[in-house]
């Protein structure tokens, strides 16, 4: 099943131009780099849906806490586990 999974977003870490952006995303703990693109109003600190490597929406902090609880519950936090890939600082 593909699911957008809510994150934070730690740190803007490439920029094109205005739009092309991407991002350090943390989902609880499990850092990627996540294309800001379609979200260019988003900054530091604020908390993204994330959908196959793409942050298409923002959400508030309660909102991604409460779908971040129910997807650990599904067990389909652990892919996130098994897919994350190593971002250089």
């Amino acid at each position: 099943m593909c699911l957008a999974i809510p994150g934070k977003l730690l740190s803007i870490s490439g920029q094109l131009d205005e739009t092309f952006r991407f991002g350090k995303v943390s989902f609880g703990g499990i850092m990627k780099q996540v294309n800001l693109c379609m979200v260019p109003e988003a900054e530091i600190g604020d908390f993204v849906l994330v959908h196959a490597g793409v942050a298409i929406s923002r959400v508030d902090e309660e909102e991604a806490a409460k779908t971040f609880s129910y997807l650990k519950e599904m067990g389909e936090v652990e892919e996130i586990n098994i897919s994350a890939n190593e971002i250089p600082d």
